[in-house]
């Protein structure tokens, strides 16, 4: 099982920690995952050694630099990060070029997941050479929608339709937004999944928004492979 390397970068004062992945083989391309709201954990980790296990450099990127407490301190580091689209997207653009560096040459895929869903997508929307930007039950609304022309990379979205943090209202405005950009995208909806489903954690938090999904999880997780396959060759 491959290991994770800490990886010092920061943005601007701020120091920073990723954790890196490295595949037994030469690496066909570089995967910066963008966490959940609770930063760097289990599941996080999980899906880095999965990357690496199918031939990716991969990198947890680290969205606070600094530690998070519990999950009640989660939503003010959050507010605090998402103050401003430019303060957000120069946070992650830090990680992409973290990774960008460790891998020079290799073609950067970001994916996330829940916050890190908005964030892969931000990056998107913030114009970032990405071959491939993919949410998984990701917030897809956004302060400064993408402007006509601006997103290089090829989306995936992989959505639980039964998600109350993303409203179908939101659903809409999304894909709206991306026709407008003419993005190049792909939106795969799961009926009565919840927020969450990748992460079989999900279950024992007690929270009636999130929910494991054994299904949603298997089959976004081989869409991604798949797109991979597609945009990397």
């Amino acid at each position: 099982m491959p290991s994770l390397g800490q990886v010092a970068y920061s943005d601007g004062p701020v120091a920073l920690t990723g954790w890196l992945a490295r595949p037994a083989s030469t690496p066909r391309a570089a995967v910066v995952i963008f966490p959940t709201i609770a930063n760097v954990n289990e599941h996080m980790e999980r899906r880095a050694r999965m990357l690496a296990d199918a031939g990716y450099i991969a990198m947890i990127a680290d969205f606070y630099g600094e530690p998070v407490p519990s999950f009640e301190a989660t939503g003010p580091l959050a507010q605090k990060l998402r103050a401003t689209p430019e303060h957000y997207r120069n946070r992650l653009a830090a990680a992409i070029d973290t990774l960008r560096m460790a891998a020079p040459g290799l073609p950067l895929v970001a994916i996330g997941y829940c916050m890190g869903g908005q964030a892969a997508l931000e990056a998107a929307r913030d114009g970032q050479d990405l071959v491939l930007a993919a949410s998984f039950h990701g917030i897809l609304e956004t302060q400064a929608p993408a402007k006509p022309g601006a997103i290089k990379a090829r989306l995936l979205i992989c959505h639980g339709d039964a998600d109350p943090m993303v409203p179908h209202e939101q659903v809409l405005a999304f894909w709206n937004e991306m026709n407008a950009a003419g993005a190049n995208w792909h939106f795969h909806a799961y009926s009565g999944v919840k927020h969450g489903f990748t992460d079989p954690a999900s279950d024992a938090r007690g929270l009636p928004a999130i929910a494991y999904n054994a299904s949603a999880d298997r089959q976004s997780w081989a869409s991604l492979m798949e797109m991979l396959e597609e945009v990397v060759g």
